[in-house]
């Protein structure tokens, strides 16, 4: 990780340019990696970068930081919990220091909000009048994430999360979406010019990922390992793969592996109970988040990695970032049949009928039984992060979503006047 600064070094700070903020209410940075990797390329194309998220638990927590040149504002937050009104609470907090820290950065010439909530457009617009261009980064479908995650169909929420979305596209100069799907929505849910919407795909930090000798230790006493990296949420599928592991073992004789499930969210302790449940302690390690080294030691010896992100509102269209960590690894992935997950690994991985944890694994004893395929499919996923789905070509659209914001913009730098936004509000 990026060594840090004290928060009374300004390097980086200080160039002539134009000045962005970075608006984050879900994760802190730079743990978010998207987040930071959009942060370093504006910053080595000139831009004074300044961000302004919640602290982390366990790290990333100064308040105020500079590291590598780019300014770190953060406030504390508690995640919600009791139901709606903990959202509630989680959201009010947020929205009050973004924009008392916002005040406190002061004039920028683009402010940049990343989704979820669908809430950040209204700091974004206080900064919008005083002359700021809004770039929305789209990191998930708010609606799709709702119906997915709560199960409580088109109710009254779910249609206040739809008003949120059509308000933040309204508001929004820019949209920078994930991938095409979610492009499309932008184009015609959100009303969007299709020159206005730019596809910032999200890619492993390759040199994060860094394949290392593999440790047979690791498989504890097994011929195979399996891994899954990741969030463990209501939406990510965990159960589903511990289901079909249940099945790989009772319904087809195989006990030659030993799994190991890395990451946390709120579904953690529930999936460690199910995993009791279907009699499977024995082979299942949950080990929490670990540091990026023991993760690449666990991925680096995995013989097949899991994405049993089941087929739901969300997931068809979103693009998984275990997916390309795996790719990046070169490793053969196991996956239900998604439209983007298709796109991100092609022959890089095999794909289950959606939500089918018999034929999910099916697939695992298939690939086990064939190391030729296994090694054919990770070299194959290592060809497309180093091609197609590097973030140099990431780094291309998200500089010009940049320049198209800022067109016949006058730098808050240079002491001109300021302009409104670039269309009005519709």
């Amino acid at each position: 990780m990026p060594g840090n600064t004290s928060s009374d070094d300004t390097t980086g700070t200080d160039r002539p340019g134009r000045r962005a903020l970075i608006l984050v209410e879900n994760l802190s940075v730079p743990f978010d990696r998207r987040v930071w990797q959009e942060c370093t390329t504006l910053r080595d194309a000139g831009w004074e970068v300044h961000v302004i998220c919640p602290r982390g638990s366990r790290r990333d927590t100064e308040p105020e930081v500079v590291i590598d040149g780019v300014r770190i504002h953060r406030y504390p937050l508690r995640a919600a919990t009791g139901g709606p009104a903990g959202y509630l609470r989680e959201y009010g907090t947020a929205l009050w220091h973004t924009l008392r820290l916002a005040r406190k950065v002061g004039p920028v010439d683009v402010v940049h909000a990343c989704n979820p909530p669908d809430l950040l457009f209204l700091p974004a617009l206080w900064m919008k009048r005083r002359g700021a261009r809004f770039v929305f980064d789209q990191h998930d479908l708010v609606p799709e994430l709702y119906l997915s995650r709560f199960d409580r169909g088109k109710d009254l929420l779910y249609r206040g999360v739809c008003a949120l979305e059509r308000m933040t596209y309204r508001a929004a100069d820019i949209v920078l979406a994930t991938n095409e799907s979610y492009r499309d929505v932008a184009v015609s849910r959100g009303g969007q010019r299709p020159e206005d919407v730019f596809v910032v795909r999200s890619a492993p930090q390759t040199d994060r990922f860094q394949p290392v000798p593999p440790e047979p230790e690791l498989k504890r006493g097994k011929p195979h390992l399996l891994c899954y990296l990741g969030v463990m949420g209501p939406q990510d599928g965990v159960d589903y793969a511990l289901r079909a592991l249940a099945k790989l073992r009772d319904d087809l004789g195989r006990t030659d592996w030993h799994a190991v499930f890395v990451g946390s969210g709120d579904a953690f302790d529930a999936m460690v109970e199910l995993s009791k449940q279907l009699g499977l302690t024995e082979q299942v390690q949950f080990t929490g988040r670990i540091p990026d080294a023991d993760l690449v030691r666990c991925l680096s010896t995995a013989d097949v990695c899991l994405s049993p992100d089941p087929r739901n509102p969300l997931n068809d269209v979103s693009t998984m970032n275990k997916v390309l960590e795996y790719m990046a690894m070169g490793r053969p992935i196991v996956s239900f049949d998604l439209r983007e997950a298709r796109v991100s690994a092609g022959d890089a991985a095999v794909y289950a009928p959606a939500n089918d944890e018999a034929e999910f694994a099916k697939l695992v004893a298939l690939l086990l039984d064939d190391p030729a395929k296994r090694a054919e499919m990770g070299k194959i996923g290592q060809e497309r992060i180093s091609g197609q789905l590097s973030w140099r070509n990431s780094q291309a659209a998200l500089l010009a979503a940049y320049t198209a914001a800022c067109r016949d913009h006058t730098p808050v730098s240079a002491g001109g006047p300021t302009r409104t936004g670039r269309r009005p509000l519709r």
